[in-house]
């Protein structure tokens, strides 16, 4: 078997293919390795696809296309260590037969659990206090936090994360309600959700957790018109991407203190220094954190070294990404 690994060397591919991995993937067969800190591309990666078969990318890895596949007449997989794919293959790879994996299950768990972190951190109000003992302060009769417990979460969006969340979260009691236009109702109730429009999730639920993709479909979903029906004293959390929201109007909502917001992604990433978001005391910022955790990159090249394993030994793949999941995917 040859493997090529198009990843640029640094830090992100050394968290992804440790020693261990590396030595795993060194034992299934000749492995290829990208020597350069910058990431493969046309005729680079077309010259070094040649007699391939197995090829592992991450993160700002070129698309696949028609173009570069000319090249690729031995591939049989693309085994790529980021979560979505939907920038990194099209059609044409499907075509010919190849199968694509990702870590997008192990990114989902992870992403789902950072979720409840941040929805408690919010909730219980960690950072406030936490500053107000480094400032040699103490709280006196002043008890401001709530819980988790027995309160209703709302999920817009209802694919794999929101899948993870809704099992990980009912230790907790919640009543789930959820917006997915294109999920069935059978699946809601796989999941104990009752499934609720855009508008009722927003304005029902303590807690509105935002899980949607970014597509066309999904950008500024969520404006002006909507953030002002938001209840007082909700909490919104956004782990999804932050052109969900229209977020200058929802800079300008949460200006007026009505309710809180915990944000792991924006609009403009970094976020911009002259950001409104910045400087509210009802917001928390996070940047682009939520997964996955730095102990589970390991984790995604192992899962992804079995699933090789699994297509030379003809048993399904465990992590496989169809097309028509693909082109769904965040990009």
């Amino acid at each position: 078997m040859k493997i090529l690994v198009a990843m640029r060397t640094g830090k992100t591919r050394d968290a992804f293919i440790t020693p261990r991995a590396a030595k795993m993937l060194e034992e299934l067969g000749t492995v290829i390795w990208n020597e350069s800190d910058r990431v493969l591309r046309d005729e680079a990666l077309k010259e070094k696809l040649k007699g391939v078969e197995v090829c592992i990318t991450g993160w700002g890895c070129q698309c696949f296309d028609k173009d570069i596949l000319e090249s690729a007449d031995s591939l049989r997989l693309i085994a790529h260590t980021g979560g979505s794919v939907a920038t990194l293959v099209t059609e044409d790879v499907y075509k010919k037969g190849i199968k694509v994996i990702s870590g997008n299950r192990i990114y989902a768990e992870s992403v789902a659990e950072g979720t409840i972190a941040y929805m408690l951190a919010s909730l219980r109000d960690i950072p406030y206090y936490s500053e107000m003992v480094q400032q040699n302060k103490w709280p006196h009769e002043e008890y401001t936090t709530e819980g988790l417990l027995d309160q209703t979460v709302g999920l817009v969006g209802f694919g794999m994360v929101a899948k993870y969340l809704a099992r990980m979260i009912q230790p907790f009691r919640v009543k789930l309600k959820a917006y997915d236009p294109f999920v069935a109702d059978e699946v809601f109730k796989e999941y104990g959700v009752e499934k609720a429009t855009l508008e009722e999730v927003l304005t029902t639920c303590k807690i509105v957790s935002v899980h949607a993709a970014k597509t066309e479909g999904t950008y500024h979903m969520i404006g002006k018109d909507l953030l002002e029906k938001i209840p007082d004293g909700t909490i919104l959390v956004n782990t999804a991407r932050g052109s969900i929201f229209d977020e200058e109007a929802l800079a300008e909502e949460l200006q007026k203190g009505r309710f809180k917001a915990i944000l792991d992604v924006f609009e403009t990433e970094p976020l911009p220094e002259n950001s409104k978001l910045r400087g509210l005391k009802n917001v928390i910022l996070i940047p682009h954190m939520a997964g996955p955790t730095a102990d589970r990159m390991e984790r995604v090249t192992l899962e992804l070294i079995e699933d090789i394993k699994n297509l030379y030994q003809g048993k399904p793949l465990k992590h496989e990404i169809d097309w028509n999941y693909a082109k769904a995917m965040t990009r």
